[in-house]
């Protein structure tokens, strides 16, 4: 009788443990971004077929934006993460690390498309996270939350996925089409990117563009110039003959227009939107409307830029 006891308390145990597992699957529920341009992939893959929640507000900065202790328990929840990785989120990436820890699944989407290093002289050969400027790597990336979410859905939802999926990447296809065409229209030799931080690595290998350098060293908001560093910039800068510089349209471009100053000549300071989508309304409230009005602007500094004047 007391044997008999001991195991139907070993079973109640057991089938605890197991509810309470099932339980906490059963809880997970949605996909969770980190970053708002990852978030607008995902929201056109997902259509309706899984709820989407993006951490990142509109016109934050990725390096910098940090989370509430609801977002936090919000990734303990989900029954999907994706995030850029690289060391994009570098305020973030503890929450999801432990999210992780914790069963929850993730997908490093930065680390899932053949990134490419910034230059040793930028952030010693560290791969670059701002892979979302090239529409080819975004169309890899699709492909990669595509298939993740899919294993979080069954029957008519992953088949509205997969619909979902197809007209985004006809789309992206489009894109970089008409991106080509217009770069096509700025002369080689004008082809030359100065940037308030390295963001456009991706950009300048998919299209033909060289990047001369930027004002904020080693691929980070976070970082910041020194004199030496300006100093460095405006003799390439003079060597090379570039007649804009291009700034985040979200930061402050004081220190573009200090390195004008120092290069000794009249340049154009032109706003794109590098790492972060807009408000709707505001310019870039999606990807693709942030690549085309991205690529009107560089159009339009380079293609009739001329030879920098030396003061």
């Amino acid at each position: 009788m007391r044997r008999a006891a001991h195991w139907c308390a070993l079973f109640a145990v057991a089938l605890l443990a197991l509810t309470a597992c099932s339980n906490a699957d059963a809880d997970r529920d949605g996909v969770v971004v980190t970053t708002n341009i990852l978030g607008d992939l995902t929201r056109a893959i997902a259509g309706d077929a899984v709820e989407v929640t993006v951490l990142m507000p509109a016109n934050a900065d990725p390096h910098f934006f940090a989370l509430s202790a609801q977002q936090a328990a919000r990734l303990e929840r989900a029954s999907l993460i994706v995030y850029n990785g690289l060391g994009l989120e570098e305020s973030v990436l503890r929450n999801v690390e432990a999210a992780e820890r914790s069963g929850v699944a993730g997908v490093s989407v930065g680390a899932a498309i053949d990134p490419i290093d910034y230059s040793t002289d930028d952030a010693d050969g560290r791969p670059d996270p701002h892979f979302w400027t090239d529409p080819r790597r975004v169309r890899k990336a699709v492909e990669v939350i595509r298939d993740r979410i899919i294993e979080q859905v069954d029957g008519d939802d992953a088949a509205t996925v997969r619909i979902e999926a197809d007209r985004y990447l006809a789309e992206l296809d489009r894109l970089d089409r008409w991106m080509t065409e217009r770069f096509a229209t700025i002369p080689a030799e004008r082809r030359k990117l100065v940037t308030n931080h390295h963001v456009f690595g991706y950009l300048a290998q998919r299209f033909g563009f060289e990047v001369v350098g930027a004002v904020i060293p080693g691929g980070t908001t976070l970082a910041a110039p020194s004199p030496s560093d300006l100093s460095a910039l405006a003799g390439a800068i003079r060597a090379a003959g570039v007649g804009a510089i291009f700034a985040d349209s979200s930061q402050p471009d004081r220190l573009a227009r200090v390195l004008a100053e120092q290069a000794g000549v009249h340049v154009q300071v032109i706003s794109l939107y590098s790492e972060s989508l807009t408000e709707p309304g505001g310019g870039a409230g999606t990807y693709l409307e942030m690549m085309r009005a991205n690529t009107e602007s560089i159009v339009r500094g380079l293609a009739a830029a001329q030879h920098p004047n030396t003061r």
